[in-house]
């Protein structure tokens, strides 16, 4: 995790405390109009250096940018929340050592788009899932809908942690996106993995959860049904 956070800060360099401005502006969920004179207040700093470091963030793909009559348009992209996400789990981990080794989800069981099967056996993912976790995952998912406020946070949580990378590909005339994955184990017995793609239908509400078996068989889950998972960190 040191190495990626460093990896992190040489690329952001003296900007980012602008990028980390520029979050706490909301750019994180969607664009928002940022004049230089207050960002260059916000960060202590002149207007030629705010716009100076607007252009090398845009320039190293962490936000992106248009201009308007008043200023421009800010909203940070996947690779600059990234970033930000992976400092964030580097300072938790320095300033609280005892962190958990792993957090409990639990979620209803609930029908889901149909999705799942299609992309885990996509070649470019199941190979990943193969190789990172060690199994072959049943093609499709679990999926958990989570109702109680502890869950929540945990899953909420579990953004910050960097977790296993699944890379993105292209393949069939269309690119399949990036994600990540934590090992788990699923009401105390089935060995599993949580997967979070980082453009996903759901919502921070639900929890997919893919496994060397069916689990609505091997559990006898029905929807409605409460599921306990194990999250590793």
């Amino acid at each position: 995790m040191a190495g990626r956070t460093m990896s992190a800060w040489r690329k952001v360099g003296k900007t980012f405390f602008t990028l980390l401005a520029l979050a706490d502006e909301g750019t994180c969920a969607q664009e928002v109009e940022i004049t230089t004179s207050n960002l260059a207040r916000k960060i202590g700093s002149s207007q030629q250096t705010a716009s100076r470091h607007l252009i090398e963030l845009e320039r190293a793909g962490l936000i992106t940018r248009t201009v308007t009559r008043r200023g421009c348009r800010v909203k940070l992209t996947e690779l600059g929340i990234k970033i930000l996400k992976d400092v964030y789990a580097s300072l938790k981990r320095a300033l609280e050592p005892a962190l958990p080794t792993y957090l409990v989800i639990k979620g209803l069981v609930f029908t889901g788009l149909g999705e799942g099967a299609y992309y885990v056996t996509r070649e470019g993912y199941r190979q990943q899932f193969v190789e990172k976790l060690g199994f072959e995952p049943y093609p499709g998912t679990l999926n958990l809908r989570i109702v109680d406020a502890e869950s929540l946070r945990a899953r909420r949580e579990l953004e910050y942690y960097p977790g296993i990378e699944i890379r993105g590909f292209k393949a069939e005339g269309r690119t399949f996106g990036a994600g990540k994955c934590f090992r788990a184990l699923v009401n105390d017995e089935v060995e599993a993995a949580v997967v979070m793609a980082y453009r996903t239908h759901y919502g921070p509400s639900v929890l997919e959860v893919i496994s060397p078996v069916c689990l609505r068989e091997k559990l006898n889950l029905r929807d409605g049904d409460e599921v306990k998972v194990k999250v590793f960190l």
